[in-house]
């Protein structure tokens, strides 16, 4: 039988990012969404920087997914999960709340270079491993109707920092510095030195 791991996401994005580097992968779901679930809290501590949130966040959704294996008598196997937030002047910016929100999000990014974390973590054998990626990327200077625009598109409603560069928002991108994969969600380079790390043959 073929080695899978679990992927502990709802994200489409990485599912297509896993497997475009041949990772087969079944998805373990949580019950709600992860920032519903009281053992997966994405709500930053006070005074925690953007770093330590991601992996922490990354950490849990790991540990919380191969809790899961067990209380559902699953096949035993590596839980991969990944988190992504924006960090500009050591403010996180998640997930949008509502359109509102996404605009404020995106004029304060207009002109300027923000930080896009995203952090991996396998749970496998009782133990966790992770990485975290960093990448800059800079906005050219954003209209409010483009930006409204955008916002009235949906696109930015479920995605950290409220835009997707593999989507419309690459038109903003000016300038980016680090792993295109990273700022989509899912670091490869990483992602696949990590599953290599616990054992994982890829």
């Amino acid at each position: 039988m073929e080695p899978r791991i679990y992927l502990a996401s709802r994200s489409p994005r990485r599912r297509e990012l896993l497997a475009q580097i041949g990772v087969p992968f079944s998805l373990l779901l949580f019950r709600s969404v992860p920032r519903l679930d009281e053992q997966v809290d994405e709500t930053p501590l006070p005074g925690e920087i953007a770093d330590d949130y991601v992996l922490r966040v990354a950490r849990a959704k790991a540990e919380f997914g191969s809790r899961l294996l067990q209380s559902r008598h699953l096949r035993p196997s590596p839980v991969l999960a990944a988190d992504t937030t924006v960090e500009l002047d050591g403010r996180i910016y998640g997930k949008p709340t509502d359109a509102a929100d996404a605009i404020a999000m995106l004029k304060a990014f207009s002109g300027r270079t923000h930080r896009v974390l995203t952090a991996i973590a396998v749970a496998w054998q009782g133990q966790i491993q992770h990485r975290l990626n960093i990448n800059e990327v800079r906005f050219r200077e954003l209209s409010d109707t483009e930006i409204r625009h955008y916002v009235q598109s949906g696109e930015p409603m479920d995605k950290a920092g409220s835009y997707g560069i593999q989507g419309h928002a690459a038109m903003f991108v000016a300038e980016m510095r680090g792993e295109h994969s990273g700022i989509v969600g899912l670091p490869l380079c990483e992602t696949a030195l990590l599953l290599r790390e616990v054992g994982y043959p890829i």
